[in-house]
């Protein structure tokens, strides 16, 4: 009679492996990386226009992103600052890379940076979403939070109209001001600056409720520069 030891030792271990553990899947493989290149933040970290700086406002930037699936990315906030103490001043125009860029549905808001800072862009209140895909609440709604953090001219380069124009570049929650566009494009008139996306008028002060008081909540423009 034929020994069936082989038979019985390759059953075994073809019943070992099949119930061997497997590693666990990511609970995101196989997701598609978000196309979102662009958004407004969807709160203020906490302590009005005190973002920690440039560096500290694209961490942020880089953080909110990544909750979102989109933090694969260069992530930058478009913010200008001053020249100070040694220190040349920054045009948020130049800082957010060369674009496209596209909303959290995928709606592409502008084609270049001369096209966001053009009359042709696509950003206003339905399409200037948060990280999370939600509109914003502007001018008319029973909390207007249109007021969106800048410091910047129009044509997004620093902006030396006033003494303090960045909250002493993003870094004082007191006393100071900071240039602040509408992202819903609706203002007090029908005056062009008041109906920009990036430079509408100076805040009353650098806390959170300094810049609640003229209808904003301290949120900023991201974009990705990559």
């Amino acid at each position: 009679m034929r020994p069936r030891t082989p038979f019985v030792l390759v059953s075994l271990s073809a019943l070992l492996a099949a119930c061997a553990p497997t590693a666990p899947r990511p609970a995101n493989a196989g997701a598609a990386a978000s196309p979102m290149s662009f958004f407004v933040t969807s709160v203020n970290p906490g302590k009005g226009a005190d973002l920690g700086g440039l560096a500290g406002v694209d961490a942020y930037c880089q953080k909110l992103a990544t909750s979102a699936g989109a933090g694969g990315k260069n992530w930058r906030a478009y913010l200008s600052t001053t020249a100070s103490g040694g220190a040349a001043a920054v045009n948020a125009r130049d800082r957010i890379g060369r674009g496209p860029w596209q909303n959290a549905k995928g709606l592409m808001v502008a084609t270049s940076v001369d096209d966001l800072h053009g009359p042709n862009n696509k950003l206003s209140k339905q399409n200037s979403l948060t990280e999370k895909g939600e509109v914003v609440s502007g001018r008319g709604d029973p909390v207007n939070m249109h007021d969106i953090l800048t410091g910047s001219t129009a044509d997004g380069r620093s902006d030396t109209s006033a003494n303090d124009t960045t909250c002493g570049n993003w870094t004082q929650s007191g006393e100071g001001s900071a240039i602040v566009g509408h992202h819903d494009r609706i203002g007090l008139n029908d005056s062009a600056p008041m109906k920009s996306w990036n430079m509408s008028h100076p805040t009353r002060g650098c806390s959170l409720e300094a810049l609640k008081s003229t209808g904003g909540g301290g949120l900023m423009y991201c974009f990705a520069a990559n």
